[in-house]
């Protein structure tokens, strides 16, 4: 969709009218080697089926699946992907330095109508030959996805442009996110205040605060990213766009009384089982 010798229009407004990241334009192959990039397939995919295996057990299973690593190669991986065991321990948010950290508002709050409660997360995305990163925001109560972004970095400002995305429909009560550098940053906390939304972020050691939106990592990865094997940005956010909008309108889900996000999230169908999120006792 973008002429690089387009005659009247840069390449810089091309972006903006079709929404994308100029970065992402020109994404080249990640230079990891094609050793590196096969594991980090490997161990994107055994993370979603078994997200509490830590660094040992992560090398013990890439070591029974014929691999000659060590552990401090798979730190390094897993580190770089930004993975961690969801099992409680010390550190297991790193934030930047010089960042406000908000308390956690969830504990004891029954959820019970749609903007209420959003959360964001990121989740990196292999590929052919190289990856990228995606970050959604979502809806608690409803499941839908509001907004979401691809990059190739994890620099947080295509958080904030995925941000400003989603509060283009109006803004929630509460937002929620990890402590992460992205979410930590003043760029999206002020974001947020000047919507006047309360912001909540996940205590440490508190791993499964964020629950909903691991649960749309894994949908996500099983039904598209891993069946598909994308070669190319343009494939992958095409795809991208295509499921989101297959799982919005039309994927029904258990929980919602086997109805899709937009008829919960926008009061479609009514008739269907009333939804009720109690978070008392929400894994505290």
């Amino acid at each position: 969709m973008i002429e690089l010798k387009h005659p009247q229009i840069s390449v810089r407004r091309q972006c903006e009218l079709i929404g994308l990241n100029r970065a992402t334009l020109y994404y080249q192959p990640a230079t990891e080697t094609p050793l590196n990039l096969e594991l980090l397939s490997r161990i994107d995919q055994q993370y979603t089926q078994t997200p509490f295996y830590g660094w040992p057990r992560m090398t013990a299973q890439l070591r029974r699946d014929g691999y000659a690593v060590n552990s401090k190669r798979v730190r390094r991986l897993l580190q770089f992907m930004g993975l961690q065991a969801i099992n409680p321990k010390p550190r297991l948010s790193q934030r930047g330095p010089a960042t406000t950290v908000y308390p956690y508002l969830l504990r004891e709050l029954e959820v019970v109508r749609p903007n209420q409660v959003w959360s964001a997360d990121i989740t990196y995305l292999p590929m052919i030959g190289g990856f990228m990163y995606l970050v959604a925001i979502l809806d608690w109560y409803s499941r839908y996805v509001l907004a979401w972004q691809v990059s190739n970095t994890l620099e947080g400002s295509f958080c904030v442009r995925t941000l400003e995305q989603a509060l283009h429909g109006g803004p929630p009560e509460i937002f929620n996110t990890d402590q992460g550098v992205q979410f930590t940053a003043r760029s999206f906390t002020s974001t947020l205040e000047a919507a006047g939304v309360r912001i909540s972020m996940d205590g440490r050691g508190r791993v499964f605060d964020n629950i909903f939106v691991e649960r749309l990592w894994r949908t996500v990865k099983y039904e598209d990213i891993y069946l598909n094997d994308y070669a190319t940005v343009p494939a992958l956010q095409a795809g991208l766009h295509q499921y989101f909008t297959f799982y919005n309108q039309e994927r029904l889900h258990q929980s919602l009384g086997y109805r899709t996000p937009a008829e919960v999230h926008f009061g479609v169908a009514e008739t269907g089982a009333k939804v009720h999120l109690n978070l008392c006792n929400s894994w505290s």
